[in-house]
């Protein structure tokens, strides 16, 4: 028997699983029927299909067969083993959309299906194949825990089950056949965590220096930029208090939208930002117009939480996460689209410098070092006692980015036409902004709780006006230009 340590973040993400604050990711994949093929491929032969993708190359992702183990008391972290228990019908599942199948019918079942917790006495993931959609479609909603990845890692996973044509390409058949052992014992997996802790006092030690030569860093950091005039980034608890943020619930709220990448990159080159400046400035313009129709002026710019990956190109191969995260202001107290933009811009170079300084080491050390069963109870008692109800926002939405690939994908002979993440909510803020490039165009996921945010169809209508504003601009300045 093998047991594999769930060690910092990965470790982190699950203690801190509540009742309503359920930390799994997800993608949405929209499917074309195979080509040719429309008559012959009905529901259950699509379900089927994509099934036997599934099994056939579930090997090549040995996490999926695994399920997390706690450690009793909650002395030390869980560990990774294989499940004997593992049966592939638990994790896929078919679904059916009802008329006309279109978007906002999708939307509404993709937040159903993340309202549900996963079951952590199993291996953590799960997919929902959608029959029903318009034209023949499906879809293919993949979920799984964030203990098993990141978003870099997440598309090194999800290209496992597809491919770059619609014939299969030939995956290889496994070493020898899976034997799990059986779970080891509640006394095996006391001794596990009486081991690990002895080697806690250091990293403890390690976290604590490291912690306080950041502090200095970022201290010296800060007086530099303010004696040159410019704004350090936002600290946490700084954000200001919007409806954006409090308790969440369990039950959650989705929407979708996509832009072409050509649109993005014309922006980013008519005024000297990036992409991902310009989907900040695209989100900020939407959760303007959002709180306005609320009937509410923050008292300040809001602050966005941007995930920043720590991970090397080498082990860009791997699960797990490898993150670490930056405030940054999103300029909502500027009315001029290109002056937020630029603002924006400004405030990303700077939280990026500050980033540097602080790394992802320090942040997966302090992961390590905490007691599962404190976090999991510390996290349950300021929900409990709604603290976020009476405290300053940490920040006030999650909006991240990642890279995914320029050219198409087919999962079982369908070809892939849209591929829409979605982040987590946590308490305290109650919407996720994630976004993910893929072939020519950077799909959006907005999740929410419905509870905070019952109005997500609408924020994603204001995503899409605000970057066309920003295009619009950018278009006028190449006229003026040339």
């Amino acid at each position: 028997m093998t047991l594999e340590p769930l060690e910092g973040l990965d470790a982190a993400f699950l203690a801190l699983e509540g009742p309503t604050s359920h930390l799994h990711v997800a993608a949405v994949m929209v499917l074309e029927p195979p080509e040719g093929k429309q008559s012959l491929f009905s529901p259950s032969t699509r379900f089927a299909q994509i099934r036997r993708v599934v099994e056939q190359r579930l090997h090549l992702v040995p996490p999926l067969r695994q399920r997390a183990v706690r450690v009793p008391l909650g002395l030390h972290h869980p560990a990774w083993v294989d499940d004997p228990e593992f049966l592939l019908d638990d994790h896929i599942r078919r679904a059916s959309l009802p008329t006309p199948g279109g978007r906002r019918e999708l939307d509404e079942l993709v937040a159903d299906v993340m309202s549900r917790p996963l079951d952590i006495e199993r291996p953590l993931w799960e997919m929902v194949v959608v029959e029903g959609l318009a034209d023949g479609r499906a879809a293919l909603i993949a979920k799984l825990h964030h203990a098993i990845l990141d978003g870099v890692s997440g598309a090194s996973l999800l290209a496992a089950f597809l491919d770059v044509g619609p014939r299969a390409r030939p995956h290889g058949l496994p070493d020898a056949p899976w034997e799990p052992a059986p779970l080891p014992s509640q006394t095996s997996m006391l001794k596990y965590g009486l081991s690990s802790l002895v080697r806690q006092p250091e990293v403890a030690v390690d976290a604590i220096q490291r912690g306080i030569d950041v502090f200095i860093d970022v201290a010296t950091q800060n007086r530099r930029l303010a004696e040159q005039g410019r704004d350090p980034p936002p600290a946490p608890f700084g954000a200001p208090r919007t409806s954006l943020n409090g308790t969440i619930s369990s039950s959650r709220r989705f929407a979708c939208t996509a832009v072409p990448i050509e649109d993005l990159k014309l922006v980013r080159m008519s005024f000297g930002t990036t992409v991902n400046d310009v989907i900040l400035a695209g989100v900020a313009g939407a959760l303007r117009r959002l709180l306005s129709n609320r009937d509410e002026k923050p008292r300040s710019a809001l602050v966005a939480m941007v995930p920043v990956s720590t991970r090397p190109r080498s082990d860009e191969g791997t699960l797990g996460n490898k993150i670490s995260g930056m405030l940054v202001s999103l300029a909502t107290d500027i009315d001029d689209p290109i002056e937020r933009l630029l603002t924006i811009a400004a405030g990303t170079r700077v939280a990026k410098s500050q980033e540097r300084l602080t790394g992802g080491g320090l942040l997966e050390d302090l992961a390590q070092i905490a007691s599962p069963a404190l976090s999991s109870r510390a996290a349950r008692w300021a929900a409990g006692l709604k603290l976020f109800e009476r405290l300053p926002p940490v920040f006030n939405v999650t909006v991240s980015s990642v890279m995914g690939p320029d050219f198409a994908l087919w999962c079982a002979g369908g070809r892939v036409t849209a591929l829409h993440p979605v982040g987590p909510v946590a308490e305290g803020v109650g919407l996720n902004v994630t976004s993910m490039t893929y072939h020519g165009a950077v799909h959006f996921g907005l999740f929410g709780c419905r509870r905070l945010v019952p109005d997500i169809g609408d924020l994603a209508v204001f995503l899409d006006d605000s970057l066309t504003e920003l295009v619009v601009a950018a278009l006028n300045e190449r006229g003026a230009v040339g």
